[in-house]
């Protein structure tokens, strides 16, 4: 096969990557005897060209492509990709409330729910991002996310996710320290004080306070417990709801540390849960990747693209690494 290939140094020129695309490995094809089409697939362009461009550069060359060929960019590569490879290059080409609502909706989508993704997103998202992700979610699925996630989990958990979903959650960096004090209090005397966990407590500071406020409120929960709030949590809670407040309690005090956690995890053991993987590297590329992979590496004593390349391989593998760019 004879690729055209450009310059890629001129990140204006979308249409010509556009076609450079097409030509490299969509279009090809050719008849086999049992009258099949074989596609040709030119991964290394794809790589160069999907991971090396912002979204907003993602979405022109997208455009380009449906405005060459009268096709959505996204069903050609579903025709010649597969796997992990298929479903990463798949997620960056979607804009990040896409990809938020495209990762909800398979949450509660079928047999058994997926918690962990619901938590992780709604637990780590500001207002905007949360606004944002409904609106598509209503859009694309003609569905209300809430209703969702009725339909799917009950219990505190469901409290908790709902309060999150109204992404009316204080995000002012001023703190309050009289507030912080009489919160820290009020915490410690629904949990640890006392026989039986008051969670209603737990949700409303959680889950409205700022991150800012909540590192506060940390530090003077100290003043009343030697453990420490994540830890009396651990000890009064479990299962998914320990889960959810756990993470806005991580995400407030360290969000890259949380998500160097979870791809830590992702990665440990037999297998690795490349829907996690993937899931996080493309949703904090352009948030705050540098500061997950600085943190990978003074908690686990090694870099995150050493791990990668220990528990991925193939095109997958080197797509997450052009992602996470050089050690």
């Amino acid at each position: 096969m004879r690729l055209i290939t450009i310059s890629l140094s001129d990140s204006t020129n979308f249409h010509k990557i556009c076609i450079s695309l097409i030509v490299s490995y969509v279009l090809l094809s050719v008849s086999t005897q049992s009258d099949k089409k074989v596609y040709c697939v030119d991964e290394a362009t794809i790589v160069e060209v999907i991971a090396q461009r912002s979204n907003a550069q993602r979405q022109q060359i997208k455009a380009a492509y449906q405005q060459s060929t009268g096709n959505p960019l996204a069903d050609a590569l579903k025709k010649v990709l597969k796997s992990d490879f298929e479903e990463v290059v798949l997620a960056m080409l979607m804009t990040p409330p896409e990809y938020d609502a495209f990762e909800m909706k398979r949450a509660v989508k079928g047999l058994g729910t997926k918690e962990a993704v619901l938590i992780e997103i709604l637990g780590t998202r500001s207002n905007e991002e949360i606004t944002a992700m409904k609106n598509t979610f209503k859009e694309v699925y003609g569905k209300v996310l809430e209703e969702q996630i009725k339909g799917e989990v009950s219990g505190d958990l469901e409290t908790t996710l709902l309060a999150l979903c109204k992404a009316t959650r204080s995000e002012d960096c001023k703190i309050d320290d009289g507030l912080a004090k009489s919160d820290a209090k009020a915490l410690f005397e629904a949990g640890e004080n006392r026989v039986g966990t008051v969670c209603s407590v737990l949700i409303d500071v959680l889950t409205s306070r700022s991150e800012a406020q909540l590192c506060k409120i940390f530090q003077y929960y100290g003043k009343y417990s030697k453990e420490g709030l994540a830890k009396a949590l651990e000890s009064e809670l479990h299962g998914n709801f320990e889960d959810c407040l756990m993470t806005l309690v991580k995400s407030a005090w360290n969000k890259p540390a949380f998500f160097a956690e979870k791809l830590h995890l992702a990665m440990k053991g037999l297998g690795t849960n490349t829907d996690t993987l993937t899931r996080i590297i493309v949703s904090r590329s352009e948030i705050d990747l540098l500061k997950i992979i600085q943190e990978y590496k003074r908690m686990y004593g090694k870099t995150l693209q050493e791990a990668i390349l220990k528990e991925t391989s193939g095109d997958y593998e080197k797509i997450l690494l052009a992602l996470c760019g050089t050690q």
